[in-house]
């Protein structure tokens, strides 16, 4: 095993509570002026995933200090597709605030943010806590309200959009904005969430196509995930959470100028667009 490896493996803190507050306001700076900077393993390169998870726990008090609320979580590297575009071999989770939330058919503005890429998702509402080790993909459907069309639009803060497993964590995993759309529908109005086809189109032309099973076999798979990733630092899954599933494709690249327009079978259909 070589010693990559064995830190993604870690998950001990191995950290300083002043190094974590460091990389927190490092990489809130970032995130606020647009400003790429280096993966902070460059700096830290005994950095752990747990200690990812610990920068990011930083950034949700900054967050919530200055107003923004939780609104939920998300999954992101759920797909093949996705890992292998990234280059990172599990996935991830972060956290869904206010300030992150557009509405349907948004103008995204590309000014505040670095290199944004569009990422098609099934949205879950939740409508009842979910906690513990043991969850089934049938408790995650008897707790969910609705699912709904998202996109995701992601912004990695690092340099060229390169980044280890660490880093991206404690970057949130990517997130500054989304969307939900289209038709919400309860799960049971649906006969298999694995199958539901998803394209998605950018200035017209089609980019990507795949099926929702391309998230962990099944999207319900990456609220499994989360909560066991939540139950591990102690929380669980509120009622009343919004649950980003993960891409189902590839991300696509977004400029000023160019619309994306994301459509669901069965669920109806989502945009944005993107201005300076």
């Amino acid at each position: 095993m070589n010693d990559s490896t064995t830190r993604k493996n870690s998950k001990s803190v191995t950290l300083s509570e002043p190094d974590i507050d460091s990389l927190a306001d490092r990489v809130l700076q970032a995130q606020d002026a647009a400003t790429p900077i280096g993966k902070l393993t460059l700096d830290y390169p005994d950095m752990t995933i747990a200690d990812g998870y610990e920068v990011q726990k930083a950034l949700r008090a900054r967050w919530v200090a200055r107003g923004e609320r939780v609104l939920g979580f998300k999954a992101g590297l759920t797909s093949r597709a996705k890992m292998e575009q990234m280059g990172v071999d599990a996935p991830g989770f972060g956290i869904l605030t206010s300030a992150m939330a557009r509405p349907e058919n948004s103008a995204i503005s590309v000014t505040d943010l670095i290199h944004p890429r569009v990422e098609a998702e099934l949205a879950f509402m939740m409508k009842d806590e979910l906690s513990g080790s043991a969850v089934s993909v049938d408790d995650v459907l008897a707790a969910t309200d609705y699912v709904i069309p998202a996109l995701e639009i992601i912004d990695s803060r690092f340099e060229q959009f390169k980044f280890d497993l660490e880093s991206v964590i404690a970057d949130n995993c990517s997130s500054a904005r989304f969307v939900t759309g289209g038709r919400p529908m309860n799960v049971d109005q649906l006969d298999d969430l694995r199958t539901l086809g998803v394209v998605i189109e950018k200035n017209g032309n089609i980019e990507e196509m795949a099926a929702t099973a391309a998230v962990l076999n099944h999207p319900a798979n990456a609220i499994i995930e989360i909560v066991r990733h939540l139950h591990a630092h102690g929380e669980s899954l509120p009622a009343g959470s919004l649950i980003l599933t993960g891409g189902v494709t590839a991300a696509i690249p977004a400029a000023a100028g160019d619309s994306m327009v994301a459509r669901y079978q069965h669920l109806g259909s989502i945009s944005v667009r993107f201005v300076v």
